[in-house]
C-alpha cells in the first residue's frame, strides 16, 4: 500500500475496514450510461498509528467529484432550519453586524449565506461546482466559484478582507489536501475571528455504526482529539465544541488564532475529550470492533429484502444520499431485491444510482405504486421523512431503516 497519513505523512496507515470496490457515491447516471462500463474504486478505512487520523485512501481528486454536483442543500426542510438557527447563533454569539464580514466554504446554493444576506451581513460563498455556484449567485448571494485552498484564502483576506466568521459545515472531511485547505483559514481570519467547523462526529459513527457515511467524497473521520492537533498545527485553536445530531450525530468546532486570548477554552473541551478516550479514540481496539458489527448488517438487509422478495411483497427505498450507494454497493443490492428509489430533488429525479442502478423517481410514484416496505436511505432525515409518507399506512405500508439496525418503523 503506497499511501501515507494525509495529516503527517508517516507511513503507518492500518487497514481497519474494506467496504469493497465501489463508484463514486454522487457520480449518479444517465439511462445512456447504463450499459457503459463505470469506474469503481477500493472503499478502505485506514487510522494512522502516529496521528491517530481516521481516513480513506484517496482515489479520485475533488475537481472529479465536485466540479459539477447534484446536491442542492434546499431540499431537506429540517437541514435548512437546523442552518437558520446556527446562524442566529452566531450572530448573538459573536456580535456579528453590518461591519462583519463572513465566508462560507462550500456554501451550495447560497441557502445558508441567505440568511446573512437577509439581516444585512456582508458574506461570501465559496462554491466549486459551477451549477450550484451559479444558483446561488441568480438568488443573490455572492459566490466565488473555486476550491478552498491557502492560495484561494490569501486571495480574498487581499481583495475582500480577513473574515469575522468562517463557516465550513459539512466540508471538513471532503478535502484530501488537509493541511492546504486548514491554513486556508488561518491566511483569511481577522487576528479576533472565529472558524465554525461542523463534521460528522467520529465517536458517532463508531458507536451507531454508521459505516454508510464511509464513502470516496468523505475523505476523514474526525474527532476532537485529532482536530485540536491538526488545528495546531496551523497556529489555531479549538476553543469550544458542540455536539450536534444532524447526519447522525456530528460536532461543531469553533476555532481560532492560537494566541487569540479574547476566545479562552470552554469546560466543553475537556468533557468530548473524555468522551473520546474512554471510548478508546486513541487507540485501535474500536475500529475493529466496528467492522465485526458491520458485516452484521450487511446480513440482516439482504436477509430482509430476499425474505419480502421470495414472499412477493414489494420494497422501495426513499431518497438518493451518498450514504445510501455505500449501503447499497456493499450490500450487492441491485433492482432484483429493491425496485426503485424516489427523490424530491428534480435534479436527481430521472437519474440512476451508481452501482446498483436503481432508477430515482419522484414521492408521487411511489405513492401511486403503493409498496409493502419502504427503506429510507437518509436515515438521519427519518423523522420528516416517515412523516411524509403517513398515506402509506392507509395500504399497511411500513417504513424501515437499515442503521444503526434494521428496523421496522
Amino acid at each position: 500500500m503506497g499511501h501515507r497519513c494525509c495529516f503527517n505523512n508517516a507511513d503507518d496507515l492500518e487497514l481497519v475496514l474494506s467496504l469493497g470496490q465501489q463508484p463514486l457515491s454522487n457520480a449518479y447516471m444517465r439511462k445512456e450510461q447504463l450499459g457503459k462500463p463505470e469506474p469503481f474504486y477500493p472503499l478502505d478505512l485506514y487510522v494512522s498509528r502516529s496521528s491517530m487520523l481516521c481516513q480513506i485512501e484517496v482515489v479520485a481528486t475533488s475537481a472529479e467529484i465536485f466540479s459539477d454536483c447534484a446536491y442542492f442543500s434546499s431540499f431537506s426542510d429540517s437541514w435548512l432550519d437546523h442552518c437558520a438557527k446556527h446562524i442566529d447563533g452566531l450572530i448573538r454569539r459573536f456580535n456579528l453586524n453590518k461591519d462583519s464580514l463572513v465566508y462560507e466554504m462550500a456554501s451550495n446554493d447560497g441557502y445558508l449565506l441567505k440568511n446573512f444576506v437577509k439581516q444585512g451581513i456582508p458574506c461570501r460563498g465559496i462554491e466549486p461546482a459551477a451549477n450550484i455556484a451559479k444558483v446561488a449567485v441568480d438568488a443573490g448571494v455572492p459566490t466565488e466559484n473555486v476550491f478552498w485552498t491557502e492560495a484561494t484564502g490569501r486571495r480574498m483576506a487581499k481583495e475582500f478582507g480577513k473574515a469575522d466568521v468562517i463557516v465550513a459545515n459539512n466540508v471538513y472531511a471532503h478535502v484530501p489536501t488537509l493541511n492546504d485547505f486548514v491554513e486556508g483559514f488561518h491566511q483569511a481570519l481577522k487576528p479576533s475571528g472565529i472558524c465554525s467547523i461542523e463534521v460528522a462526529h467520529l465517536l458517532k459513527m463508531l458507536d451507531d455504526m454508521l459505516f454508510d457515511t464511509i464513502y470516496h467524497e468523505h475523505f476523514f473521520y474526525h474527532s476532537l482529539l485529532v482536530t485540536r492537533n491538526i488545528m495546531a498545527a496551523h497556529g489555531m485553536r479549538v476553543f469550544d465544541v458542540e455536539e450536534i445530531p444532524t447526519h447522525g450525530g456530528s460536532i461543531r468546532f469553533y476555532v481560532c488564532h492560537a494566541d487569540d486570548a479574547s476566545h479562552p477554552n470552554t469546560a466543553y473541551i475537556e468533557r468530548v475529550l473524555a468522551k473520546e478516550k474512554a471510548a478508546g479514540l486513541d487507540t485501535l481496539k474500536p475500529y475493529r470492533e466496528f467492522a465485526a458489527r458491520v458485516e452484521t448488517i450487511k446480513t440482516d438487509l439482504l436477509n430482509f429484502l430476499k425474505k419480502n422478495k421470495a414472499e412477493g411483497k414489494k420494497v422501495v427505498a426513499y431518497g438518493a444520499p451518498a450514504k445510501g450507494n455505500t449501503l447499497l454497493n456493499y450490500c450487492g443490492i441491485t433492482p432484483e431485491l429493491l425496485a426503485y428509489t424516489v427523490d424530491r430533488s428534480p435534479h436527481k429525479q430521472g437519474l440512476y444510482l451508481p452501482g446498483s442502478h436503481l432508477p430515482i423517481k419522484s414521492p408521487e410514484e411511489l405513492l401511486a405504486d403503493r409498496p409493502d416496505y419502504v427503506l429510507i436511505l437518509p436515515w438521519n432525515l427519518k423523522d420528516e421523512i416517515a412523516a411524509q409518507l403517513e398515506p402509506i399506512k392507509a395500504w399497511g405500508g411500513h417504513c424501515v431503516v437499515p442503521i444503526p439496525k434494521l428496523q421496522v418503523l
